[in-house]
């Protein structure tokens, strides 16, 4: 496995378990209210970030197979890509503020939940990157 590959894959599982703690947390030191708050967060953030997982790997792939169009191709990728990106932050923005409507929230609840991806990407690359891409480049 590509050393990107098992830092990903880091991130993601650093991230399920951290959503997973905060939320048991949340509830065992607050209640229901904070840590469905959380709960909501973290799937939100981790939904997110594997979207934007699978949209970088398709520019990737599709700009290796380009063959002679490579400028071409990454310039087309490139505005698919952003016109995505915001499509995707209306339709995250749109969620929230239906479930801001519908559900009641905590929002620090909110916020951790949906800072765990953030918090989980920081700590797997300070932890565990430079040893990754240390012993690869010797």
């Amino acid at each position: 496995m590509k050393p990107e590959e098992t830092l990903l894959r880091m991130v993601q599982q650093f991230s399920l378990l951290m959503t997973a703690v905060f939320t048991a947390g949340s509830w065992y030191q607050y209640d229901w209210f904070m840590a469905r708050s959380v709960l909501i967060g973290g799937v939100l953030a981790f939904g997110s970030f594997l979207l934007l997982m699978r949209d970088a790997r398709q520019i990737i792939d599709r700009v290796s197979r380009s063959g002679d169009h490579v400028k071409a191709v990454q310039k087309m990728e490139k505005i698919r890509f952003l016109v995505k990106f915001y499509a995707k932050l209306c339709v995250f923005g749109l969620i929230l503020y239906a479930l801001s409507k519908n559900i009641d929230l905590h929002m620090i609840g909110l916020v951790l939940g949906l800072s765990t991806v953030m918090l989980s990407v920081i700590i797997v690359v300070l932890s565990r990157g430079r040893k990754i891409f240390s012993v690869q480049s010797c």
